[in-house]
């Protein structure tokens, strides 16, 4: 996008690089130092996209899929966690082999149009996103202390303030910052699972697809929700960038390394985010489910049972604990996206305080409004939809992904095999085809 305005009081910057090209080939990677050494260098990417694949939205889905189906709908996480990885892979692939993250790529290839229609729709998401990350915080704040979710979601802008702080401290504080708050929830959790009790054999049944995720409408509503809880559209576009933050060779050797450890940090990343989601869903199986709470369907509701329930006193707090910690963690990787996307599509760079605000505000409002006029129950009911539009949304940041990565003239020697392009096409036609069934069903 042109500007030609140059007065310094307004609230954009002429600028044409990208987003992150202050801090891309920063982190420095050492060479002949051995694996493990290596390893640790390109760890940090890949933690910050798996705070995406376990943000409050994930919860609202995962609770009410547990409580409702049980173990059924394990197997749905799994598949989806999969595909996270495929897709990611992908993400960081064309990020490191082009040196255009996939915002950019777009505006390269599609004409202005085409760029402005996928923009927009990565906003809503980014938007849907954001709403998660705000209401959940709200939730556990409220559940934590006691304060009214409308003030919590007030609160929540506060949270600018943070990120714009920890921004300034450079970019691998932030990676630690979101690791040190990934392994709480993964320890908060591992307690809850302990706790629960679950029945192994069960929950390894439940880890076998069956055809009643399809048949029953309830249940696929609920799984077309993980799915866009799971695999999030803006984290695509976040991977793709962040991943060029480590300094390797800019070269074809160099590439490969470089995609080969990033892969690795990604895959092992999402593991755990893997884990974090399956905890939910089992613990709620196990004390809702088969205790005769089928009904709960919301964090507040969870978290109330979870003690009386498992006959333990902290169960709950943890899981309050864990909450916040997810909400502000997806808060720090979800302003990143935001700014990715603008200023990858639009070539418009705004001032990090002005996007924080625009992001936080488009999310504030209305879960400001739900949360008056109905409550907590609206509000865990809009924390279900925001998951089912993120759904709706991954289709058109998929099959960018995989044109561009699949085209040889892009990727040259980094292209796609052909095994790859047949398996990553039959993924992005899964996701369509379930996102336009919800779709259509929800119509008529």
């Amino acid at each position: 996008m042109e500007v030609t305005n140059t007065s310094t009081k307004h609230w954009y910057t002429e600028d044409t690089a990208s987003p992150l090209t202050d801090v891309h080939g920063s982190v420095h990677v050492p060479v002949g130092r051995g694996f493990f050494r290596t390893l640790r260098a390109y760890a940090g990417p890949g933690l910050m996209v798996a705070v995406g694949y376990m943000d409050p939205g994930n919860w609202a889905t995962d609770i009410a899929g547990g409580a409702q189906f049980g173990y059924q709908l394990l197997s749905v996480v799994l598949i989806s966690n999969l595909f996270a990885i495929l897709l990611q892979h992908l993400a960081l692939k064309l990020g490191i082999a082009t040196g255009r993250d996939l915002a950019q790529a777009c505006r390269d290839h599609f004409s202005r149009p085409v760029g402005i229609g996928l923009w927009l729709l990565a906003e809503i998401a980014i938007a849907a996103c954001d709403l998660a990350e705000v209401i959940g915080s709200a939730i556990a704040l409220n559940l934590l202390f006691g304060l009214p979710i409308t003030i919590g979601v007030l609160i929540t802008a506060l949270d600018a303030l943070l990120l714009l702080y920890l921004q300034n401290k450079g970019f691998q504080i932030l990676e630690r910052i979101v690791a040190g708050l990934i392994f709480l929830i993964v320890g908060c959790f591992g307690y809850e699972l302990i706790v629960s009790q679950p029945v192994m054999a069960d929950v390894a049944a439940g880890l076998i697809p069956r055809s009643a995720v399809v048949t029953n409408p309830g249940m696929l509503y609920i799984a077309i929700g993980i799915l866009g809880a799971t695999v999030m559209p803006h984290n695509l576009y976040l991977h793709s960038s962040i991943v060029q933050t480590r300094n390797y060779g800019r070269n074809d050797a160099g590439r490969k390394v470089a995609i080969t450890f990033a892969t690795i940090d990604s895959t092992v990343s999402l593991f755990l985010a893997f884990f974090i989601n399956a905890a939910i869903l089992v613990l709620s199986a196990a004390a809702f489910h088969f205790s005769g709470n089928q009904q709960v369907a919301d964090i507040a509701d969870a978290h109330r049972l979870l003690d009386p329930i498992l006959g333990v006193k902290l169960a709950g707090i943890l899981f309050a604990v864990a909450l916040l910690a997810s909400g502000q963690n997806s808060t720090l990787t979800g302003t990143l996206a935001g700014q990715i996307v603008m200023e990858g599509f639009l070539n418009l760079r705004l001032k990090p305080w002005v996007r924080r605000l625009v992001t936080r505000l488009v999310a504030i409002i209305p879960a400001l409004i739900v949360a008056i006029l109905y409550g907590e129950r609206g509000t865990a009911e809009l924390l279900v939809l925001s998951q089912v539009i993120l759904s709706l949304q991954l289709s058109f940041a998929v099959i960018p992904l995989v044109q561009f990565t699949s085209d040889k003239t892009k990727m040259g020697r980094f292209v796609n095999p052909s095994w790859l392009k047949i398996l990553s096409w039959a993924v992005a036609l899964i996701i369509m085809g379930l996102n336009g069934y919800l779709l259509w069903d929800t119509l008529t």
